[in-house]
């Protein structure tokens, strides 16, 4: 970079939402802008003042050689009239310096606001149509949260809700079946607050950072920045309280089987909890850094990945890992086995995705289309062991650099880029028979594309940034969880 700038603190990271951090950073560009502002016209009223000194001093010269002998004066004059010839010059330079800065500026100041997010290459906005909005009617807006809503989950069995906050609550929302713009449109939603803090005060420490319903949909885990993980019933009343992690707790799943719970925490490592005795059973110290996802292969073997920019292959009761994947350049974000449990993929700040097979030490895949970090990744519910198992197996991945990306899985080459959004995309979901994806952006949008043809097909704007969405299981209602505070449920008819 060719300016000075200052790294955001860690903490403020950690603890501000987006807005937040992009006004502090607003904040010290303008404040940038205004100290250089300033050194300028410092800089000119140098200059100036120094020209005014020369200035006077020439007229002093000339007064004194005007008392001369005119051959003298007359040399005079025309070295003056030189002198005045090489000041324009220089003054012409100058200028044309000034302007040429003031061109490079106006071009690095777009270049580094294409840099901020690429404008989509092939959807302009004018092309997402007005019929693939989805109308209010169709809309249901669940507000209660006081802060912003990290993370929704549909209950397995059907109309149950949860999402989790900022504010130290997860809900657990009761959405009447049917469309949402039925008699019950403007009914308050049932719903149950799941408190995470005694007393009254919103703690920081508190905020929920996930949730995972049980296969069956009778419990639901909630992991908390307070290092917590917490199993409540699903009409909402605290089962157990799982402690044993020293740290914020990223991420939390049920094995299929509902006996054991895995988390992954700030503190490196992953624990399975035994949910009859509500004890720990394991707890799995390979990653040297924070541990961000975990993931299931079956019901006893899992991954997980870190900002170590390793994966780890475990087994409840082996000491070590079964396998160790290491290939990523930067702090792996997500890892999914696929329905079939015979596939891993993963994905990192190194712009990468990546494919990995038990069967071999070395990637099957390196996919390398996205320009900026790879946030999350999906498979699609397909192939062996899912309900399609005649479908082709495709994963998608979502990124910081706007840009949603289908995979041909076999070949390891992309079949759609998805290019609506104009900010980084957080989440992405697959719709139960895998004929749709939905996708959430910082934009402020949610879209939902057609696998098939790699187009929109319906979109809804909301007022904040979406973290998560989710389908529910018959796919006729998609939720998604926004910055500013809300949940909302929308209707899905094609």
């Amino acid at each position: 970079m060719d300016e000075d700038f200052s790294f955001i603190q860690p903490l403020d990271l950690i603890t501000k939402d987006p807005y937040e951090l992009h006004s502090i950073v607003k904040a010290k560009k303008e404040n940038q802008r205004q100290n250089k502002h300033e050194s300028n016209k410092i800089t000119n009223d140098l200059i100036q003042d120094n020209a005014r000194e020369h200035v006077q001093e020439l007229e002093k010269e000339k007064k004194e050689r005007e008392n001369e002998q005119g051959v003298e004066k007359m040399k005079l004059d025309k070295e003056r009239e030189q002198e005045k010839c090489e000041q324009k010059e220089l003054q012409h330079q100058d200028q044309n310096h000034a302007e040429n800065h003031e061109d490079k500026t106006t071009v690095e100041n777009l270049e580094s606001k294409a840099r901020g997010g690429p404008e989509p290459m092939e959807i302009s906005q004018s092309s997402i149509s007005l019929h693939n909005e989805i109308p209010s009617s169709d809309v249901k807006i669940l507000e209660g949260h006081t802060s912003e809503v990290f993370a929704c989950a549909w209950n397995p069995s059907g109309s149950l809700l949860a999402s989790g906050s900022g504010d130290s609550t997860a809900r657990i929302w009761k959405i009447p079946d049917g469309p949402c713009n039925s008699c019950m449109h403007d009914e308050p939603v049932n719903v149950v607050v799941l408190r995470h803090f005694k007393g009254r005060t919103n703690e920081k420490s508190k905020d929920v950072t996930t949730l995972d319903w049980n296969a069956d949909g009778t419990l639901l885990a909630t992991g908390s920045y307070d290092g917590q993980a917490r199993i409540w019933t699903k009409d909402g009343e605290l089962k157990s309280t799982l402690n044993k992690h020293k740290g914020p707790i990223f991420s939390l799943k049920w094995n299929k089987k509902g006996d054991y719970l895995l988390s992954g925490s700030v503190d490196k490592t992953a624990i399975v909890w035994d949910i009859k005795t509500g004890e720990w059973k394991q707890q799995f110290e390979f990653h040297s850094a924070p541990t961000l996802d975990v993931d299931w292969r079956n019901s006893v073997s899992f991954a997980t990945c870190s900002t170590d920019n390793m994966i780890y292959v475990c087994k409840v009761g082996e000491n070590r890992p079964i396998k160790t994947f290491a290939g990523h350049q930067g702090e792996v974000n997500a890892i999914k086995w696929d329905p079939s449990g015979t596939l891993l993929a993963s994905c990192s700040d190194d712009h990468t995705a990546k494919i990995w097979s038990l069967k071999q030490d070395k990637l099957i895949h390196d996919l390398k289309e996205h320009v900026k970090e790879i946030y999350t990744i999906r498979w699609s519910p397909a192939g062996s062991g899912s309900s399609s198992p005649n479908q082709q197996l495709t994963l998608a991945s979502a990124s910081f650099d706007s840009t949603v990306k289908l995979w041909d899985v076999e070949l390891g080459k992309v079949l759609y880029s998805l290019n609506g959004h104009r900010d980084p995309v957080y989440s992405i979901a697959f719709s139960p028979n895998g004929e749709y994806l939905a996708s959430g952006s910082m934009d402020k949008c949610m879209h939902i594309w057609s696998v098939k043809e790699g187009k929109i097909v319906k979109t809804y704007a909301g007022n904040g940034g979406i973290f998560e969405i989710s389908w529910n299981k018959d796919g006729d209602k998609v939720a998604a969880c926004f910055s500013n505070n809300i949940v909302t449920v929308l209707d899905f008819r094609m």
